[in-house]
Order: C-alpha cells, then sequence, then structure tokens
C-alpha cells in the first residue's frame, strides 16, 4: 500500500530539523520511507526561533530542488508552529521560549523560506485572535491545521470560518489530565464533520481502545492517520536527536523526550500502524487506505 504521511519530523537516523541537514541525507530517509511503503510525505518543521525555523525550512527546499527523488517523496513541507499554545502539555517538545502568537509578517517569513514548498501549517487558534493569519495562509493555498492549542469551542468555529481545515495529531499535544467533559478532545470531535483530524496510531500517543473510540466519532472522509515520525524511525531503541533535543526510543518502541513526562514524535512507521488498525481494532483495509493514501493525498491535491 502506498501511504502519504502528512508530518514526518526524520526518518532513519536523518532530522529533518537538523541544522546541518544534507542532500544525500534527506535522499536516505526518503530511501528508507519508501521501503517502508510511503510514497509522500510532508517534511516537517517544527518550532525554533525564526531565523533557525526559516533556515531548516531552506534546507529542506535545497533537498527537493536539487534531486528528483527526494522532490518525488517530499511533497512539500509542514511547519509545526512557532504559533502554539505555551501552557504547559499544550507545547508538547515544542521549546516555550521561541513560541508566540500568529502574525501575518512571520507567516510570510515562514512562506518565503519554502519558496513555494510550504503546504501545511499547524498553529493554536487562540494564538491568532479573529482568525487573520489562518486567513492570510489560506488564501494563499496553504491547509491550516490546529494543533498544540487549547483553543475554546468558540476560538476553534473562528478559525474553521477563517479557513482551518484541519486538527494535528488529536488526543496529544495537551496535558495528561484535563477537565472530565470540556476539553480540545472533545470540542474537536464536535466539528468532526468540518475538520479533517489526524491521529498518530502507533498505540503509544492514544491506547488503541480510546483510538478506536475517536475514529467512530469522525467521518471516514474526515480520517488521516500520521507518523509523526522523527530520525529514529525504522532504526529500533537508542537516543536520537530532533531539532537539537534528545529523545529516548524504549525497546517497545516509545519516543520519549528527556525528561521523561511526554513523547516526542514518534519511532513507528504508517506501515507498522496500518498493521496494528488492522489487527487490533479490525479495521478493514478500504478504510485503512482511506486513511493513509486517500484521504491525506486529497488534502495534498487541494480537494
Amino acid at each position: 500500500m502506498n501511504h502519504v504521511d502528512l508530518q514526518v519530523n526524520g526518518y532513519a537516523g536523518v532530522d529533518f530539523n537538523g541544522n546541518e541537514l544534507s542532500t544525500e541525507q534527506a535522499k536516505h530517509a526518503c530511501d528508507v520511507m519508501r521501503s517502508h511503503e510511503v510514497d509522500r510525505c510532508l517534511a516537517t518543521v517544527i518550532t525554533d526561533s525564526m531565523n533557525a525555523m526559516c533556515a531548516r525550512i531552506s534546507r529542506i527546499v535545497d533537498a527537493i530542488e536539487a534531486d528528483d527523488e527526494v522532490a518525488t517523496t517530499i511533497a512539500g513541507i509542514h511547519v509545526e508552529g512557532p504559533f502554539l499554545s505555551p501552557l504547559d502539555g499544550y507545547a508538547g517538545a515544542h521549546p516555550k521560549s521561541e513560541i508566540r502568537a500568529a502574525t501575518i509578517d512571520d507567516a510570510e517569513r515562514l512562506l518565503d523560506a519554502g519558496r513555494g514548498h510550504v503546504r501545511l501549517v499547524t498553529l493554536a487558534p487562540e494564538q491568532d485572535p479573529n482568525g487573520i493569519t489562518t486567513r492570510w495562509l489560506h488564501d494563499r493555498e496553504i491547509i491550516v491545521a490546529a494543533g498544540h492549542t487549547n483553543a475554546s469551542l468558540d476560538e476553534l468555529d473562528v478559525a474553521i470560518d477563517s479557513g482551518l481545515s484541519m486538527f494535528t495529531h488529536l488526543g496529544n499535544a495537551c496535558p495528561s489530565s484535563i477537565p472530565r467533559h470540556d476539553n480540545i478532545v472533545q470540542r474537536v470531535l464536535s466539528r468532526a464533520s468540518r475538520l479533517s483530524i489526524s491521529f498518530i496510531a502507533d498505540g503509544f500517543h492514544i491506547p488503541m481502545m480510546a483510538l478506536g473510540n475517536y475514529l467512530q466519532c469522525v467521518p471516514d472522509k474526515n480520517i488521516v492517520i500520521v507518523s509523526d515520525a522523527i530520525s529514529a524511525a525504522g532504526l529500533g531503541p537508542g537516543t536520537y536527536a530532533l531539532a537539537g533535543q534528545n529523545v529516548h526510543v524504549d525497546d517497545d518502541g516509545a519516543a520519549w523526550a528527556e525528561c521523561r513526562t511526554h513523547f516526542a514524535g514518534c519511532a513507528t512507521s504508517v506501515q507498522t500502524m496500518a498493521e496494528k488498525l488492522r489487527q487490533e481494532l479490525k479495521i478493514d483495509e478500504a478504510r485503512i487506505r482511506a486513511w493513509t493514501q486517500t484521504n491525506p493525498a486529497r488534502l495534498l491535491e487541494g480537494k
């Protein structure tokens, strides 16, 4: 099955957020991804200083424009941050010191660094009052997703009305303890008919039982499976780099931040996630194909 993965921070020892990313490294990551049945992906750049993010975006673009195989596999760039919630739990692995409110000027800097290759931006709606930056991005045919957010229902609705069309890895990037009923997971599920929603289906970020419940709340056409893969993906247990941080992968494949209080990306391939959906949740092949291939491809094609 030819998967399309909208969130890949790195793969096979290569960190797309690395300050020394080379075309050869990017090609190696793409070669291994294809061997793991991912034909297209969005290389993901996470929060750092604007200068660092722009430089990292530019290096990925250099690799795309220098090598046809990289260009075939990396369909574009997913910018995750820096317009995220700085609150504990919601920030996740993103450095709070570099998180900021959304502005058109900063968004334009990120898009300029991407030279036409930025396809998806994840932001927190509460960091974009009145949806001004969301609307600006949407008008430039950028997919705008909410994520790392504790947006209220009203803030979500404003963002949706301004062009927000997706939510990034629901069930993660929020504290382990949240209000019982009125929380970001329930708010987003209540808008599942209006948003494509991505999930990390590795069994660690969301227990498979809970994931099964979430999936029943979302129309099939709006479900997208993402890996959120880091450089450790495809390598097994060990300590690996992610945007200047060290991430530890346990024997069971869970990828932890150094502080061990939260996950930091994922070391599981979409290929393995599809097998977990098949075996543990008894999801049929047609839905797995839709969630890992058809739906994300449709988003990339702007349909």
